[in-house]
């Protein structure tokens, strides 16, 4: 791991820790304790250890699939389901041996997935810029319906509840309730180039891709769909993009230092009261990949990662 330019990288990750306020290499880190988080965990949580250490490149396996210019990806029951910029496709990939199928025609891009079980199957909402759509797929493989156009560019999506969905439009600095039977209203406005977002209990979080000092926000949900105005999550992260709430109950986001593409994670419910930095950022992945990053988990904590519009991607499987 270390040959070569092994002593640049440790050097390199030394050095992000003394910014983010991380273990460097040869410190002890013990398996994490969050106050009350065994009162919080629900059916189907996994616990994950603080990291000793940063994974780097060599520790990330590589996963080959056949999609050249992939880009939002979603895992869901052993596969990976990936939308192809350049041919319009979203294809499907077996999560272990990269076996990849065409799934289905009609999308022309998306930055976020968002999978969703039915009796029937799955659905699959893609929010796609290009054409100011949200397209709905299900596991029948038959061709993309609108689900809704009162988006000008959805970056995100989030679930609401059985009837509403939450969507970031990255071109009026927004986020969208919309729901299934096309009614629309704005919720939240004057952001900065909102991308992605993600709904725990009772709270949504959202990303600011267009500043650092906005990196990733909150926001409340009292009653019937009664918002709070936006309060701050964690300040300092550069071109945040993919949020995701793992099964761990932390928050994982992909962002930038510099060029290169990395993913930190936090316990969001320690940054509610006083809002947290890029220094309390546990960083996960410090990888060589270029910014941004896409990323997905799996129930298991197995983190998937690639650079937008790359064909390799990267996997890496969390200790829990």
């Amino acid at each position: 791991m270390y040959d070569g330019n092994g002593i640049l990288i440790k050097l390199l990750v030394a050095l992000v820790a003394l910014c983010v306020n991380l273990p460097v290499y040869g410190q002890e880190a013990g398996t994490e304790t969050n106050g009350d988080a065994a009162d919080e965990e629900s059916p189907g949580f996994v616990a994950s250890i603080e990291l000793k250490n940063p994974f780097l490149q060599d520790d990330l396996e590589l996963l080959v699939g056949n999609v050249q210019r992939p880009n939002g990806f979603v895992w869901h029951d052993n596969s990976l389901y990936t939308v192809c910029n350049g041919d319009w496709t979203i294809y499907k990939i077996d999560d272990r041996t990269g076996d990849t199928i065409t799934f289905v025609f009609g999308t022309r891009d998306g930055n976020m997935l968002l999978i969703e079980d039915t009796d029937a199957g799955f659905d699959i909402l893609v929010p796609d810029p290009d054409n100011s759509t949200v397209w709905k797929v299900d596991q029948s493989r038959s061709a993309p319906a609108r689900f809704t156009t009162a988006v000008e560019a959805p970056w995100g999506i989030a679930r609401l509840d059985e009837t509403r969905y939450l969507i970031t439009d990255v071109r009026t600095n927004s986020i969208i309730e919309v729901s299934e039977s096309g009614e629309k209203r704005e919720v939240q406005s004057e952001l900065r180039a909102p991308t992605g977002i993600a709904r725990g209990e009772g709270k949504v979080y959202f990303a600011n891709g267009g500043s650092a000092r906005r990196g990733i926000e909150y926001f409340e949900i009292n009653g019937d769909a009664e918002y709070t105005e936006v309060k701050p999550l964690v300040s300092g992260l550069q071109n945040t993009s993919n949020l995701v709430l793992g099964s761990d109950g932390k928050l994982y986001f992909a962002y930038a230092l510099g060029t290169r593409g990395v993913v930190g994670r936090i316990n969001p419910s320690l940054c509610h009261e006083s809002s947290c930095s890029n220094s309390d950022v546990e960083l996960v992945v410090f990888s060589d990949i270029p910014a941004p990053l896409a990323i997905t988990l799996s129930d298991d904590l197995r983190l998937f990662l690639h650079s937008r519009f790359r064909p390799e991607i990267y996997w890496l499987q969390l200790p829990t």
